[in-house]
């Protein structure tokens, strides 16, 4: 049984990660942390933990924490919890630094610990399976994504979403399933639409190519939508659930992903904090993009 604690207490704390920790058969959930304690002391009680309000006793008193705050807060958390030997259960995007992104993939990297960033769709078990028949084909030189939501109350609901805008929320979601057809992101050009919409082209280290379209303030909700052609033909992703029960089950994949890790770091895994960071650098050099309307090279 994994020790592990978390840290957060908002909607997404209390609908997939509590009970995500509280059910997993190989997880002792230990305590919540939040910087709202009436929060905490409420999430704690309905799954059994124990409310902490000194986060660094909750570091003391586990193994590993999983991690729902903003990614600005999330990433100086995390690294307090790496530099002590912690496993860390992350979400993305790590940072929306990259600055931040590399101290704490450094901050992993001096310990030891194990790391999984939790890309929801890499660890949903129809997309998963999807993936890997893809992956196992192979051949494939280009693809579209698009991800559209419509999220009117973001600025009151999800400051820092409302901030960085989908880039930085859903561009995670397209670079965790189109790299591992296409390859790492080699280049990219960014350009805005309507609202927080960001419209990408990226270039990958394979030879292929491929386009994306992401954004939180459509007027309509329609969803994720992914298709990728290659030397097979055409394949299309079957549309994602995103019910909360299928979150928790995801989330619980990845929780057993990090058990795994902590017990065989030699095999690595694809979603690491090092994946994470890399996320992380194409979402910055889209943002510059935008900035200047210049191609930009990654790690250039």
């Amino acid at each position: 049984m994994l020790r592990v604690g978390l840290i957060g207490t908002g909607w997404w704390a209390t609908t997939v990660h509590a009970p995500s920790l509280a059910e997993h058969p190989k997880i002792d959930f230990v305590g919540v942390w939040g910087r709202d304690q009436a929060r905490t002391a409420e999430l704690s009680a309905a799954r059994g933990a124990r409310a902490y309000a000194n986060l660094d006793r909750l570091i003391d008193d586990v193994e590993a924490l999983s991690f729902a705050v903003p990614p600005a807060v999330q990433a100086d958390l995390a690294v307090r919890a790496a530099v002590r030997g912690r496993h860390l259960l992350l979400e993305k995007p790590i940072a929306t630094s990259l600055t931040d992104a590399r101290r704490l993939e450094d901050a992993v990297a001096a310990t030891g610990g194990a790391s999984i960033v939790f890309f929801t769709h890499r660890f949903v078990a129809s997309t998963q399976a999807w993936l890997e028949r893809l992956r196992r084909r192979g051949g494939w030189t280009c693809a579209h994504m698009d991800i559209t939501f419509s999220s009117p109350s973001l600025e009151t609901r999800s400051p820092w979403r409302h901030e960085h805008g989908a880039l930085w929320d859903l561009g995670p979601h397209v670079l965790s399933v189109l790299v591992p057809l296409l390859g790492d992101v080699t280049a990219v050009v960014a350009d805005r639409g309507h609202g927080d919409q960001v419209h990408l082209i990226m270039q990958h280290s394979a030879g292929g190519s491929s386009t994306a379209s992401v954004t939180l303030t459509a007027p309509t909700a329609i969803g994720t939508h992914l298709l990728v052609d290659g030397e097979a033909g055409r394949e299309v992703l079957p549309t994602p659930s995103l019910e909360p029960p299928l979150m928790v089950a995801a989330h619980q994949t990845a929780l057993s992903a990090l058990l795994d890790l902590a017990d065989h770091p030699d095999r690595g895994h694809p979603c690491d904090v090092h994946f994470g960071a890399r996320v992380v650098d194409v979402l910055d050099a889209a943002r510059r993009s935008i900035a200047n309307g210049c191609r930009i090279e990654i790690g250039a």
